[in-house]
């Protein structure tokens, strides 16, 4: 198992409960596929350093997990097919 950060953005005009679903989905993404979520850290809106999709705000989440080495990769192809995820980056720990 190694330990990885998970930073995401997410669509800042989702509704709040759109915005924790989202977070759900992501977290139960890593336990699904034999990882442990150690934390999430909710940074909340915060301004873009340039415009993304004509955006300048983005909601940040960040995760801090461990998972076999194999979890990122299907990590990240949820992630770029799931709408509201602006960006995103892991990178082991």
């Amino acid at each position: 198992m190694n330990n990885y950060e998970l930073l995401y953005i997410i669509d800042n005009d989702l509704a709040e409960e759109a915005k924790e679903a989202l977070i759900a989905k992501l977290n139960g993404v890593v336990t699904d596929n034999g990882g442990s979520v150690e934390t999430v850290d909710k940074w909340g809106t915060k301004k873009l350093a340039y415009p993304i999709n004509y955006k300048t705000e983005g909601y940040y989440v960040l995760v801090n997990f461990s998972a076999p080495a194999t979890l990122p990769s299907e990590l990240e192809r949820v992630m770029r097919i799931t709408d509201g995820v602006v960006r995103f980056m892991v990178v082991v720990k």
